[in-house]
């Protein structure tokens, strides 16, 4: 194995110890850009959010495996992906999370 293939087994072994959770969404639309200087967004409904925090806006620019440039389309289905850095996370069971109490 050469060192570029260790580097990627050492970056694919730190990603698989984050928690994550990966959820569905479609690009609902795109924003045109105000302003030339300005990048496209691309609106996107996350189906398993709360229905008041369902909208994503990102800019409209992702990288294909070979590196170019490429834009999501209206009516894509998306994968939106949350990762945690162990350290940021408490077991859902409790754990070591302290709720605070308050009196009146």
């Amino acid at each position: 194995m050469n060192h570029s293939e260790n580097t990627a087994n050492a970056k694919d072994n730190e990603k698989k110890e984050k928690p994550s959770v990966t959820l569905t969404g479609t690009v609902e639309k795109l924003i045109p850009s105000p302003h030339p200087s300005l990048p496209e967004k691309a609106q996107i409904a996350v189906e398993q959010a709360e229905h008041m925090y369902r909208e994503l806006r990102i800019e409209n620019s992702l990288r294909d495996e070979n590196g170019n440039k490429v834009r999501l389309k209206p009516g894509a289905e998306v994968d939106v992906t949350i990762e945690a850095e162990p350290a940021a996370t408490v077991p859902q069971n409790g754990g070591d999370h302290k709720t605070r109490h308050t009196t009146s």
